[in-house]
């Protein structure tokens, strides 16, 4: 682990390194650093590290400083999921199109693509951004190899665009409030592509284990529930029925802590739930010394003394593929906007999946950040507006935003006779909206519902604005405590949250890991964040 934290260390100061010695950041403040308090589903590697002192005498390279004839050029680059090689031919026709259209619209930018494979899109992109070669760059907050939103704001290698957004189409085309959200230090370095903007979790069945126990597919134990415990824990008696109906796996457990207190707590330090802020006092707890995570730890042991959590799961051994067979009882679902059976069930490939509903959704500040651009420090003005202005169209017209994402029609895609996307078997250019443009600015797929974009917007609009949206933990004041505790989190945590213990000995266990906790420096780290939060409670 010690090996492994150095090298990311090295890694990042390297990337800082050099983007700091090439770049002038537009007025970017790399100061502090925040913490990563959502990463898909995953807890992603910590490879961050200290900031150097900022460089701003250098001039950007002359590469991307100089337009081509009277077209201002922007190197792209995006990461590719959906297809096992790049296609490079293709990505051209993409990229020729993109250009044709552009000219069409009587606009002077001019746009390089630079597709890279997923398996090597850390590698690439992180030594492209080091060595200036990129002007708009795919990220997100929950990427670790130096290109992740924190990387990028603490090598100071994002533009601030703040100043150049209001009354562009890129500005209009999401609700202030998630803008608002995305910012770092009060300022937009980030772009969000517009999608779920919102956290939020439910619990999920099938209807092959309601036929199997006979339990009442409406649960009206668990809609009583007062708060998240007594909703989860009345989920009990439909556990036991699953096990006595011979369902291997009762509750497929994966669900810690973090997801589950939602309601209670802005988690934004992550699954670790070292430090939390209360949602009724607007105080940062640790939220390890709760109440609520007792009960959850006691809870857990309980379900897995009575068999309802198999082994595999307290291991975390369970074997891939078991979602999509009808050996589980109960899981968690991640809510998203048009959340029903049928997303579900698309998902995982099992028919009549029943959601049930569990947490309030949050908007928190990196909820809009799962997948997003950033304009690269590089970039002089005239390319940072070109950035903009590209994305403004990829953002709001089907017709760049079809090209950009499914590539060319005939050959990628075709358009059916209800006017649906149907993407090509053998297609050459494949993407998916998450990772390329806001759900608005797409034809629909013909797999997609007719009111996915409305779904989407009445989803983000409901959802509610967290306690902490924009608050960005800068854990290098304390960053060797930070590390230490993780690390126990990992002994400790995981283990008692996924149903280790049995619920008479979690008491102990949980007062021993709160003593390792501050013996590891963890009083200084929960100080410090309180520290911060109350400076950026007051500066708001």
């Amino acid at each position: 682990m010690v090996k492994k934290i150095l090298a990311a260390l090295l890694a990042a100061a390297m990337v800082f390194a050099l983007v700091a010695c090439n770049s002038t950041p537009a007025g970017n403040d790399t100061t502090a650093a925040p913490e990563e308090t959502k990463a898909t589903e995953e807890t992603k590697e910590d490879t961050t590290a200290a900031p150097a002192e900022e460089d701003t005498t250098a001039e950007p390279a002359a590469e991307t400083d100089a337009p081509s004839g009277d077209k201002v050029k922007i190197t792209i680059f995006r990461c590719l999921y959906n297809l096992s090689v790049v296609d490079d031919a293709q990505v051209k026709k993409v990229q020729d199109k993109l250009n044709q259209m552009l000219d069409e619209k009587g606009s002077n930018v001019e746009v390089e693509i630079k597709e890279i494979h997923n398996s090597e899109y850390s590698d690439k992109a992180s030594l492209a951004l080091a060595n200036n070669e990129i002007n708009l760059l795919w990220n997100s907050s929950w990427w670790g190899g130096g290109i992740g939103c924190d990387d990028v704001w603490r090598a100071g290698a994002a533009y601030d665009i703040t100043d150049l957004l209001p009354g562009t189409a890129l500005w209009d085309s999401m609700p202030e409030a998630v803008w608002e959200a995305s910012k770092y230090d009060g300022k937009v370095l980030f772009i969000p592509v517009y999608k779920e903007t919102y956290e939020g979790y439910d619990m999920k069945t099938t209807q092959y284990a309601i036929d199997q126990t006979g339990h009442d597919p409406e649960f009206p134990e668990v809609q009583a529930g007062a708060d998240w415990y007594e909703k989860m824990a009345a989920f009990g008696t439909f556990l036991g029925e699953c096990k006595d109906a011979g369902i291997k796996y009762p509750y497929l457990s994966s669900v810690f802590y973090y997801r589950i207190a939602l309601d209670d707590y802005d988690f934004f330090t992550g699954s670790n739930a070292l430090c939390c802020v209360d949602r009724k006092t607007g105080e940062v707890v640790e939220g390890v010394a709760t109440e609520g995570y007792r009960k959850w730890c006691k809870l857990m042991g309980d379900w897995a003394d009575a068999g309802y959590i198999h082994e595999d799961c307290i291991a975390k051994a369970v074997p891939s593929g078991v979602s999509q067979t009808e050996d589980w009882g109960l899981q968690f679902w991640t809510n998203v906007p048009g959340d029903s059976e049928k997303n579900s069930e698309e998902r995982d490939g099992i028919d009549e999946v029943l959601i049930l509903g569990l947490t309030d959704w949050y908007t928190h500040s990196t909820t809009t950040l799962g997948s997003c651009y950033t304009v690269t420090s590089n970039c002089t003005e005239e390319q940072a507006k070109a950035c903009i202005e590209f994305l403004g169209y990829i953002y709001t017209d089907p017709a760049f935003g079809d090209v950009y994402t499914f590539g060319i029609e005939g050959e990628d895609y075709t358009i059916d006779a209800n006017g649906r996307v149907h993407k090509e078997e053998g297609c050459k250019y494949n993407h998916a909206a998450w990772e390329s443009t806001s759900v608005a600015g797409l034809t629909l797929l013909d797999s997609e519902p007719e009111d996915k974009i409305e779904s989407y917007d009445k989803n983000n609009n409901a959802a509610k604005t967290s306690i902490a949206a924009g608050f960005r933990f800068d854990k290098t004041p304390v960053e060797a405590q930070y590390a230490a505790c993780n690390d126990l989190y990992s002994q400790y945590g995981e283990p008692l949250e996924l149903g280790a213990y049995p619920a008479s000995e979690v008491d102990a266990v949980v007062d021993e890991y709160l003593a390792k906790l501050d013996a590891a420096g963890y009083q200084d780290v929960l100080a410090e964040a309180q520290k911060q939060y109350k400076e950026w409670s007051e500066s708001k």
